[in-house]
């Protein structure tokens, strides 16, 4: 059994179509950050999809999905346990910060005072704290977005998605909050799978390239050069 997310021979088409994405498999060991890249079209954004058991049903999928060894393909979004961060941060508007946070937390979390305490623990590590009944819309783009962090987080995933979250910000805050994305999901071991269309989150990622070429064909697989690391076998 592999340690972090693996794909088995993941094939993804519309009905009746070409595959976008045919017998794709990997292993995203933990604390690593693989990257997909490729046009629009090509079915990226798709696997994620498919990842986290919210595919369109006009979508055909096939292929297995395991988490630390354990088959979650059939398994429904809730259990799957594999969190997701998007371009837009999602918080909900009629909830404060802090009633953002508790949503995600899980049900064994239980009792006022200890969920409590995890949500201004959380803060505390986004230098947030004292933020919990703020309401979202009187945050800025850089706090939004880690609030969003920190309620996937708390979630407590075994591995985490990034479907271009950083595409939204400036170039300095961008940088900025990448960082603390791949930090916090680091320090707890998390597989990450990274949609983007910028060379410099990949080569932020320090981990493999997949390139997506639109009708299902892979490129290549490749580590940044930058960092001067070999790539890993190629993906059949």
């Amino acid at each position: 059994m592999s340690a972090g997310l693996e794909l088995e021979r993941v094939t993804l088409a519309v009905a009746g179509r070409a595959p976008l994405i045919a017998g794709l498999s990997l292993v995203v060991g933990p604390a690593e950050i693989v990257t997909l890249i490729g046009p629009s079209g090509s079915g990226k954004s798709s696997l994620l999809s498919f990842l986290t058991g919210t595919l369109d049903p006009a979508f055909e999928a096939s292929g297995r999905i395991r988490l630390d060894g354990k088959d979650v393909t059939d398994l429904p979004p809730e259990r799957r346990r594999i969190g997701i961060l998007f371009q837009d941060d999602l918080l909900f508007p009629h909830m404060t910060v802090g009633e953002n946070l508790s949503y995600a937390l899980p049900l064994s979390v239980s009792g006022r005072r200890l969920r409590r305490e995890r949500i201004l623990a959380a803060l505390a590590e986004a230098q947030l704290l004292g933020f919990e009944d703020r309401d979202p819309a009187t945050l800025s783009g850089g706090q939004r977005a880690r609030v969003a962090v920190l309620r996937a987080l708390l979630a407590e995933p075994k591995a985490l998605l990034l479907d271009e979250p950083f595409a939204r910000l400036d170039q300095a805050l961008r940088a900025q909050f990448r960082n603390f994305v791949f930090e916090h999901a680091r320090a707890r071991g998390l597989p990450m799978l990274m949609v983007s269309h910028d060379p410099a989150d990949a080569e932020a990622a320090e981990g493999p390239i997949i390139t997506l070429e639109t009708g299902g064909a892979e490129l290549s697989r490749e580590q940044p050069a930058a960092h001067g690391r070999q790539p890993r076998k190629s993906i059949r």
